[in-house]
C-alpha cells in the first residue's frame, strides 16, 4: 500500500505515503491515492485536521522521472501523457487549497520539485531540522514551473526565484526563515510538534475553521478594498452561525463550548 492512511478518535487523519524505494515520488497511483483519501476525507464529519507525512529519507521527490520518460514512446512524444500529468496534479494541489479541513505537511528528508509544491500547498507544514527543499528542475533542463505557483504564493518573489533558479537545496532552518515552512525543530520533536498543533486545530468548531480557511485563499487574491468586504461578508454570516453563538456564549460563561460543528 503506497499510502498508509489512519483516523485516530480525536478527528486527526494521518496520511503517509509509503513507497520510499521511489523515494515517494508523485507517480500517477501516489497522486491517484492522495486525491482519493482526500476527497473521502472532505466529506467524512469525523476527520477534523489531516497530516501528510511519508516514510523513507524523503518525504518527496516530485514526479515520477520514469513514468515521464516512458511516456515518450508514445507516437506523441508523450505530449498527451504529460498534459494529464500536468492537470492531475494541479488538481491535487487546488484541492488541498480547497479542502475544507486544515492539511499539514510533516516533512522529514527531502521535499523536491512537485513535492516541493505539495508542502508549500498545504496550510502548515513542519519540518526535521535536517529536512531540505528545492525545486531542481533546472538541473535537468525542466523548469519547474507548476510548484513555482505554489511556492510563489508562500515565500517572497526573491526567495522563490532564488530557488527556482540556482535548484539547489534549502535546509529547513532557512525554508523556516523564508516562510516555506512553519517550524524546523529537531527530528525526535517532529511527530510531537505536528501532533499537538493538530490537536489544538481538531478541538476548535470544525464549522468555523472551514469558512475561515476558505476565506483566508479567496481574500488573499483581492485587492485591500474587495479583501475587506469579501471578510465582512464572511464575518457576518459566521456570527449568524451557532457554533460563533455558543462559542461567545461559552467565554463569557466562562465554560466549555458545545460546538456543533
Amino acid at each position: 500500500m503506497i499510502l498508509e492512511t489512519d483516523i485516530r478518535p480525536d478527528g486527526i487523519m494521518r496520511l503517509t505515503m509509503n513507497d520510499p524505494a521511489r523515494r515517494n515520488a508523485l507517480s500517477d497511483a501516489m497522486m491517484g491515492s492522495l486525491s482519493g483519501a482526500l476527497a473521502s476525507a472532505a466529506q467524512d464529519k469525523a476527520v477534523k485536521v489531516i497530516i501528510i507525512a511519508a516514510k523513507g529519507p524523503a518525504f518527496c521527490a516530485g514526479h515520477d522521472l520514469k513514468e515521464i520518460t516512458a511516456a515518450r514512446s508514445a507516437d506523441d512524444k508523450g505530449r498527451a501523457y504529460f498534459n494529464s500529468l500536468m492537470a492531475n496534479c494541479s488538481a491535487l494541489m487546488q484541492s488541498i487549497v480547497n479542502h475544507p479541513k486544515p492539511i499539514i505537511a510533516e516533512v522529514t528528508g527531502v521535499a523536491t520539485a512537485a513535492g516541493c509544491q505539495l508542502v508549500a500547498s498545504c496550510d502548515l507544514a513542519y519540518g526535521a531540522d535536517t529536512a531540505h527543499f528545492a525545486t531542481p528542475g533546472v538541473h535537468i533542463g525542466l523548469f519547474c514551473s507548476t510548484p513555482m505557483v505554489a511556492l510563489s504564493r508562500n515565500v517572497s518573489r526573491k526567495h522563490a526565484m532564488e530557488m527556482l533558479l540556482t535548484g539547489e537545496m534549502t535546509p529547513a532552518s532557512y525554508a523556516a526563515q523564508i516562510g516555506l515552512i512553519n517550524k524546523a525543530v529537531a527530528p525526535k520533536d517532529l511527530g510531537l510538534t505536528v501532533m499537538n498543533v493538530a490537536k489544538t486545530i481538531a478541538a476548535k468548531s470544525g464549522a468555523t475553521i472551514k469558512i475561515g480557511k476558505r476565506a483566508f485563499y479567496e481574500q488573499a487574491e483581492m485587492n485591500l478594498a474587495d479583501a475587506y468586504g469579501h471578510a465582512s461578508n464572511v464575518m457576518v454570516e459566521n456570527m449568524l452561525g451557532h457554533d460563533a453563538e455558543e462559542g461567545i456564549g461559552a467565554f463569557l460563561e466562562k465554560r466549555d463550548p458545545n460546538w456543533k460543528d
